[in-house]
């Protein structure tokens, strides 16, 4: 999943609170406290997990609503059994409170805004997850092995299948961009266990699998980029076909997923089908700057305010091209922050968010253009999207695939399913990045909703992979 956060003032800004320690007294400041930060038309809860040893206190933060867990705070402070200090300059952040028993009552600031945040000792439930199996499964279960033998790379995945002699369909799961297990966890959904399990009931076969540098899978995931991860799924697919209980062999791809399967399916001709969710059609860097202005109003931000945010962004993002070395790009990145944004960020923030968007991994997003690449696939493909899809916005990437693959222009906006030989592009009303049905479609809601994927999703893929 392509996962990009947007911030007041600058992209790729992410929350990340480190706090470090020391100490004058304690009482039972020590356990789990939480709370909630309301900014604007956004919620996001914040977790301070504080613990103590020989007088010195040490503490753990989550922010579940981004799925960030286990944190390592570094200053904490908690004076006269009272007052509590958490402090982090190089982002500018400080939350002061009072201890007041079952509760601190406080005020968090960073970046020059301060909001209250009051902290309740109080254990959190779970998350209900409905659509989650449990064991014993009605099928086979098989945990597997399969080598990218072109970077000498061992990966480990689960593959379950019907309980028959049959040969059967099988399907690769690919996940979105970030760091994923195999069941592509995100905001305590198990993404993919819950589509291979409703897939294999069905009668078709599943691999998913751990990316590289993951789980019980090898290589390193911090050095790789989208082409990388084609490799991985191209090996994945070889090792399916030679199992004598798999007959044919498709790729579903979910948000960057979905620019694996077209590198692969287009450089292979024993895929028999592939299958987009949420997956783009334009180059990442339409993608950033469409998603961040989608975010930024329905988070409530002025338009005045996320106009302006969007230029500086487009502007920072127009240095990054495929025809220039990393120093260059650097300087003028660097040249960039420091003479014509005007922020009041530190040299070591800067520089830290110039390593982040010139990774290697975002310098192939940002110039990748998904059409080129699906203009060359010859398969069935199936693409799909929900309509309060925020980060891959389901018009202008469902018309940009369906463009690449029939040389046609869809000829409206209304919710349709359009076959052209090979292709079908299906549009999914109120359904978000997940295809959860959603009242937003911000990624904050992710956690919240007790769906994980909405049932009309698993049964038109179904019902597709069946007809073909």
């Amino acid at each position: 999943m392509i996962k990009i956060c947007f911030q007041k003032k600058l992209l790729l800004v992410y929350l990340l609170l480190f706090v470090s320690s020391s100490v004058l007294h304690s009482q039972n400041i020590v356990g789990s406290w939480r709370g909630v930060l309301k900014i604007q038309n956004v919620e996001l809860r914040i977790v301070f997990n504080i613990s103590e040893k020989d007088s010195v206190f040490s503490a753990i933060m989550d922010s579940p609503d981004q799925g960030v867990k286990g944190i390592p705070i570094q200053t904490t402070t908690f004076t006269d059994g009272v007052s509590l200090r958490i402090v982090h300059p190089p982002i500018m952040m400080e939350y002061k409170g009072v201890y007041m028993g079952d509760k601190i009552i406080g005020t968090f600031s960073q970046s020059g805004m301060s909001v209250p945040l009051t902290l309740i000792s109080s254990p959190e439930e779970g998350p209900k997850r409905p659509q989650e199996p449990n064991e014993p499964y009605p099928y086979s279960q098989e945990e597997v092995l399969f080598i990218n033998k072109t970077d000498s790379i061992v990966l480990s995945g689960t593959f379950t299948y019907p309980k028959d002699s049959k040969a059967h369909t099988a399907v690769i799961l690919i996940s979105g961009s970030g760091p994923q297990d195999r069941n592509a966890e995100i905001m305590e959904h198990k993404y993919f266990l819950v589509i291979a399990d409703i897939l294999t009931r069905n009668g078709i076969a599943v691999l998913r699998y751990d990316e590289r540098g993951i789980g019980k899978s090898g290589g390193n995931f911090l050095t790789a980029t989208t082409l990388d991860f084609a490799r991985d799924a191209k090996y994945a697919a070889d090792y399916l076909m030679s199992r004598e209980d798999v007959k044919r062999v498709g790729l579903i791809g979910h948000s960057e997923g979905g620019s694996v399967a077209p590198l692969v399916a287009s450089e292979s001709g024993d895929i028999s089908f592939i299958i987009l969710m949420a997956g783009p059609g334009v180059s990442g860097r339409d993608i950033i700057l469409a998603q961040q202005e989608l975010i930024a109003l329905a988070s409530g931000v002025p338009k005045e305010e996320v106009k302006r945010s969007v230029e500086i962004n487009s502007l920072i993002l127009s240095k990054i091209t495929d025809d220039k070395d990393s120093g260059l790009i650097e300087k003028e990145l660097y040249d960039l922050y420091k003479n014509k944004i005007g922020t009041e960020i530190s040299d070591s923030e800067i520089k830290r968010q110039i390593a982040q968007v010139t990774s290697p991994w975002m310098r192939f997003f940002l110039n990748h253009n998904p059409s080129d690449v699906l203009k060359k696939v010859k398969c069935p493909v199936l693409a799909i999207n929900g309509t309060k899809d925020l980060q891959v916005p389901y018009k202008t990437n469902l018309e940009a695939i369906y463009e690449a693959l029939t040389g046609e222009k869809r000829q409206d906006n209304k919710p349709v399913t359009r076959y052209n030989n090979i292709v079908t592009v299906v549009e999914f009303e109120g359904l978000n990045h997940l295809f959860q049905s959603c009242d937003t479609g911000l990624p904050a809601e992710y956690r919240k909703i007790e769906q994980t994927i909405n049932p009309e999703v698993l049964k038109t893929i179904i019902d597709w992979i069946n007809g073909l």
